[in-house]
C-alpha cells in the first residue's frame, strides 16, 4: 500500500498520472459522439445482437487491436489502427529500405522523421478504413432502416463521414502523443487497452443475463479463476529470457586492466509480442471479402470461426509470421559482428560466423516456444465459446485471445516505467517487498 501511496507523494508523478486519466477520458468521449444521420443507439442494439449471434467476430477482431469500434458509426469509430498499421509498415521497411534503416540509426533525430512519415501515413489508410465502414457496414444500416437510405446514396455525405472518421482517428493519434510525451507509459498502447476495457462490463453483463441466478455465480467465479490462470501464464512467458553468457575481453593500457565482465544477451520467449496473431487475424478477413465479391458463403464457411480448418491455418499462419517477424527484428550476423566489434564474445565460442550460427540456432528455439504459446493463447478464445454455454465470442477473445494479452503487456510496461521512476526519486518501487522506510530522507525531501 505504501508504494502506491508513493506515486502521489512525488508531484512530478502525479502531475504525469493526472495528465493520463484526463487524455484517456477525453479519448472516451469521442465514442458518445455519433455521425450525423446515423441513429446509432439502435443500430448499437443490432450490433450487440450480431456479437450475441457470433456474426461480427472479425469486427470484434479489428475491435480489440484498435481500442476502437468499427460498426459502432461513431467518431471514433476507427480508433487507432490506422495509425498502428502505418507504425507496422514502417517497422517492416526500416528493415528493408537502406534509406529509413540509415534513419532509424540516427538516434532521436531520425527518429522523429520516421514518426513524421508514419503521420503522414496514417492519412491515406484512414480513407481506406473509412470505405469499408461506409461500404461494409452502412449498407446493412440503410437496409435496416438506421440511416436514411436517400442519404447514404449522396457522394458528399460519403465524403463527409470519410472526413469525420479520418478526423477522428487523428484526434486520436494525438492524444496518444501527448501521453506518451506528457503524461505516463506509451500513449496508443494505453489507448488500446482503455477501449479494450471499456468494453468489458457490458460484455460480462449480457453473458450473466443470459444465465439463471443460480448458474450466474458460478460462472462469474469460474471467468475470474480462469481470467487469473490465463494472467499468470501470460506474464510468465512474457518475462521470460534466454540468457546468453557474454564475456568481454580484457584490454591493458598502462597499468589498469578494462573489460573482463561478464554480462548476458538476454533473448525473449515472445520476441514477436502480439504482431503474429495481428497479422494472421486480417488475413481471415479476406475469406469474407471474396464471398462478398463473388456472392457465396464458400469461404466463410470453409473457414468458420471455430471450425477444423480454420483453427489448423490460424495456428500455421501465426507460427509463420511468429518466425518472420523475429527474422526482422533480430539479426545474429550484425550482432555477432558488433560483439567482436566491442571485444565479446560468447565463451567456448570463436567471434563471427559460429557466433552467429549459434545465435540463430538458440532463438530459432526460443522463437518456437513463443509461437506455441501465441498459438494456444490465439485458440483459446474458440474453445472457451464452443464449451463454456451463451459465451459471447467478444468476451472469450478477451479471456483468452490478443486482448488479454495487449492488456498484461500493456500493464507490465507501465509497471516498469512506473518503478523507474520511484526507485530514481529513492522510492520503493511497486511490488517490491520492503517497509515505508525504505524511501530515503533525501527522496522525501525531494518529493
Amino acid at each position: 500500500m505504501s508504494s502506491f501511496l508513493n506515486l502521489f507523494r512525488v508531484p512530478e508523478i502525479r502531475n504525469k498520472l493526472t495528465v493520463t486519466i484526463l487524455l484517456l477520458l477525453a479519448y472516451r468521449l469521442g465514442f458518445h459522439v455519433p455521425i450525423p444521420g446515423v441513429n446509432w443507439a439502435v443500430l448499437e442494439q443490432f450490433q450487440q445482437q450480431s456479437e450475441r449471434d457470433g456474426l461480427s467476430f472479425a469486427l470484434g477482431i479489428m475491435n480489440a487491436l484498435s481500442g476502437g469500434a468499427v460498426g459502432s458509426c461513431k467518431l471514433f469509430t476507427l480508433g487507432v489502427m490506422p495509425y498502428i498499421s502505418a507504425s507496422i509498415i514502417f517497422s517492416l521497411l526500416v528493415k528493408v529500405v537502406p534509406q529509413l534503416e540509415a534513419l532509424s540509426k540516427e538516434g532521436q533525430s531520425g527518429q522523429r522523421v520516421i514518426n513524421r512519415y508514419t503521420r503522414y501515413a496514417t492519412v491515406p489508410i484512414c480513407i481506406i478504413q473509412s470505405m469499408f465502414v461506409i461500404y461494409g457496414v452502412l449498407p446493412e444500416a440503410a437496409q435496416q432502416g438506421f440511416i436514411d437510405s436517400g442519404l447514404y446514396e449522396s457522394p458528399f455525405y460519403k465524403m463527409f463521414l470519410v472526413m469525420a472518421l479520418t478526423t477522428g482517428t487523428m484526434i486520436i493519434m494525438w492524444i496518444g502523443e501527448q501521453i506518451t510525451e506528457h503524461g505516463v507509459g506509451n500513449g496508443v498502447s494505453l489507448i488500446i487497452m482503455a477501449g479494450i476495457l471499456a468494453q468489458m462490463p457490458s460484455m460480462v453483463g449480457q453473458l450473466l443475463g443470459s444465465l439463471e441466478p443460480v448458474e450466474q455465480a458460478q460462472t462469474l467465479a469460474t471467468l475470474i479463476v480462469l481470467y487469473i490462470l490465463i494472467v499468470l501464464g501470460i506474464v510468465y512467458v512474457t518475462k521470460g529470457q534466454r540468457r546468453i553468457p557474454i564475456q568481454q575481453g580484457r584490454q591493458f593500457r598502462g597499468r589498469r586492466v578494462y573489460g573482463g565482465q561478464r554480462h548476458y544477451l538476454p533473448l525473449k520467449v515472445n520476441q514477436a509480442g502480439v504482431m503474429p496473431i495481428i497479422f494472421a487475424s486480417f488475413l481471415f478477413i479476406v475469406p469474407a471479402v471474396f464471398d462478398s465479391i463473388f456472392g457465396t458463403t464458400f469461404f466463410s464457411d470453409a473457414f468458420r470461426w471455430g471450425g477444423f480448418w480454420y483453427i489448423l491455418f490460424y495456428s500455421a499462419l501465426i507460427m509463420l509470421f511468429s518466425f518472420f517477424w523475429t527474422s526482422l527484428m533480430f539479426q545474429p550476423t550484425e550482432i555477432a559482428k558488433n560483439l567482436k566489434e566491442y571485444g565479446g564474445f560468447v565463451p567456448g565460442l570463436k567471434p563471427g560466423a559460429k557466433t552467429a550460427d549459434y545465435l540463430e540456432s538458440v532463438m530459432f528455439k526460443v522463437t518456437l516456444a513463443g509461437a506455441t504459446f501465441l498459438v494456444v493463447i490465439a485458440v483459446l478464445p474458440q474453445l472457451l465459446s464452443s464449451n463454456v454455454p451463451n459465451m459471447p465470442p467478444a468476451l472469450a477473445t478477451f479471456l483468452g485471445g490478443t486482448s488479454i494479452l495487449i492488456v498484461v503487456g500493456v500493464v507490465l510496461d507501465l509497471v516498469d516505467k512506473i518503478n523507474a521512476m520511484l526507485v530514481m526519486r529513492r522510492y520503493e518501487g511497486l511490488g517490491q517487498a520492503g517497509g515505508a522506510g525504505w524511501a530515503s530522507k533525501r527522496g522525501k525531501g525531494a518529493a
